[in-house]
């Protein structure tokens, strides 16, 4: 099976794909001086281009990993995302609070797509 990355650096890829799997890194904010709602939005917009990138999109789903800083605002973080997801092909899903790298960050995903069916 072949193994391609996208947007890789020293540390990390954002992107890589094996076979038919499309695996994301974990992604956070651009602007991390808003609320977990918008943070959220920001994020799922990053998932939406680089599953274009790959050559897939969020009807393809197989699993989602969500971090929250706070469990208090995880109904804010689940409303964007319910609005995103799509309903026909919801992926399995964990979320957990968790300390992510930076303090200003207040979510992170990570996700696992499959490649459409040629």
């Amino acid at each position: 099976m072949t193994l391609q990355f996208i947007d890789s650096g020293r540390r990390m890829s954002q992107v890589a794909i094996h076979g038919k799997a499309v695996h994301l890194a974990g992604q956070v904010a651009d602007d991390a001086s808003t609320g977990m709602g918008d943070q959220a939005r920001q994020i799922l917009e990053q998932i939406d281009a680089l599953l274009a990138r790959a050559g897939t999109d969020k009807h393809h789903l197989v699993s989602a990993q969500v971090w929250v800083t706070d469990m208090a605002e995880f109904a804010e973080m689940n409303e964007v995302w319910d609005a995103w997801v799509s309903p026909q092909h919801p992926p399995v899903r964990a979320a957990v609070q968790a300390v992510l790298a930076k303090p200003e960050w207040k979510v992170e995903m990570m996700v696992i797509a499959a490649l459409p069916e040629s």
